[in-house]
C-alpha cells in the first residue's frame, strides 16, 4: 500500500470524504472508496492513472461536491488500496465494476471520468453489462488504447526502435523515486506536465506520484507496455467527450484523435494548447466543466428517462 503523501493546503488539498467504504473486488481484492457530496446528488465517478490517488481530483472533488455525488476510488496498489499480484486491464475492469455495484442504485447512471489508466480502465469496461447499465457518459482525459510506449515522445529521439526500447526501459523503472526535492519537480514536470504549470500544480503532482511504492509503479508498467484495447474504444457506446494537452509526452495527442476517430459516439475533442498530460491538475476548472456538462447534458436527461419509464 502506498504512503500516503499529499499537499495539505490549496485547491490541490483532497477534501475530507462524507463517507468511505472497501470495496472488493472479483478477484478478493480491496478497493478504498470515497464517497463526497448530497446522497441524492447525480452521481459522477472519478478514476485516476498509473502512480497517482483519490488525490489525484482534489480540484474535481471540491468543485462538484456542493450538486453533485462524487465517488473516487484508489485503483488497486495505489493510494490506500492494497496491492494485487493481479495487474491487468480484466482487473482494472473488475475493480471499476465492483465499484459502480457498491455505490450506484440499481439502474443509476453516472457521468464516469477516467484519467491516463483511469480512462483505459473504462475502456477495459466498456463492454461489461454493469458499466453499460451504470454509465450515463463518459469523459476520457489525457489517455489512449494502444502503442503508449511508442508514441511516447518523454525522451526526445526520432520515433522507432531506439526511443521505444529506451523508453520502455525509463517508465518501467523500479528505481526508487525518492523525496519530492527540486531537481525530481523538475523531471516530473518534464515528462508530464505542461512548461507553463505553476509551481504548486507540479508540487501537488510530485507528492501524489511520489507515494506510489515502485513495485506497483513497476508492475502496472508491464501492463501499459503491452496494452490494446482498441477494441474497447468501439465498444464504448455511450457519449464520450476526450480532453488532451498539447504537450503531453506521456499520451500525446495522436491517441486522443485515434480515439475520436473510433468511438461510436464521441461529443467532442478539446485540445488544450501547451498543457501535458496532468490535464485534470492543469486546467482543472475545463475538466470540472467538461464533467458538468456532461451530467447536464446525459446523466440528468437519463435520470428523467428512467423516471418516466417507471411511471
Amino acid at each position: 500500500m502506498s504512503r500516503l503523501l499529499h499537499v495539505s493546503s490549496g485547491p490541490y488539498a483532497p477534501p475530507v470524504p462524507a463517507r468511505e467504504l472497501t470495496v472488493t473486488s472479483a478477484d478478493g481484492s480491496h478497493l478504498h472508496v470515497e464517497v463526497h457530496g448530497p446522497e441524492q446528488a447525480p452521481p459522477v465517478v472519478l478514476v485516476h492513472g498509473w502512480t497517482c490517488s483519490t488525490a489525484f481530483w482534489a480540484a474535481q472533488i471540491r468543485a462538484l461536491t456542493a450538486d453533485h455525488r462524487v465517488i473516487a476510488y484508489d485503483q488497486r496498489g495505489h493510494g490506500r488500496s492494497p496491492a494485487s499480484p493481479a495487474c491487468s486491464t480484466e482487473a482494472l475492469a473488475d475493480d471499476l465494476e465492483a465499484v459502480l455495484a457498491a455505490t450506484l442504485a440499481p439502474g443509476e447512471r453516472a457521468v464516469i471520468a477516467g484519467h491516463s489508466m483511469g480512462g483505459m480502465t473504462v475502456m477495459a469496461a466498456s463492454a461489461r453489462p454493469r458499466f453499460q447499465a451504470h454509465a450515463a457518459a463518459v469523459l476520457l482525459c489525457s489517455t489512449g488504447s494502444s502503442r503508449l510506449v511508442a508514441e511516447s515522445t518523454v525522451l526526445p529521439l526520432r520515433a522507432g526502435r531506439l526511443r521505444t526500447a529506451l523508453t520502455r526501459r525509463v517508465l518501467g523503472s523500479r528505481a526508487p523515486l525518492g523525496p519530492v526535492t527540486p531537481l525530481a519537480r523538475r523531471i516530473l514536470k518534464y515528462a508530464t506536465m505542461g512548461a507553463g504549470s505553476a509551481p504548486h500544480m507540479v508540487e501537488a503532482c510530485a507528492h501524489i506520484v511520489h507515494a506510489c511504492p515502485r513495485k506497483v509503479r513497476h508492475a502496472w508498467s508491464h501492463v501499459l507496455d503491452l496494452l490494446d484495447l482498441d477494441h474497447g474504444v468501439r465498444e464504448l457506446a455511450v457519449p464520450t467527450a476526450v480532453v488532451v494537452g498539447s504537450h503531453d509526452r506521456l499520451t500525446p495527442p495522436v491517441h486522443s484523435r485515434a480515439l475520436v476517430a473510433a468511438l461510436p459516439q464521441c461529443v467532442g475533442l478539446t485540445e488544450l494548447p501547451g498543457l501535458g498530460h496532468m490535464t485534470p491538475v492543469e486546467a482543472p476548472e475545463l475538466v470540472t466543466g467538461r464533467i458538468r456538462e456532461l451530467v447536464t447534458t446525459y446523466a440528468n436527461s437519463a435520470a428523467d428517462t428512467d423516471v418516466k419509464e417507471g411511471a
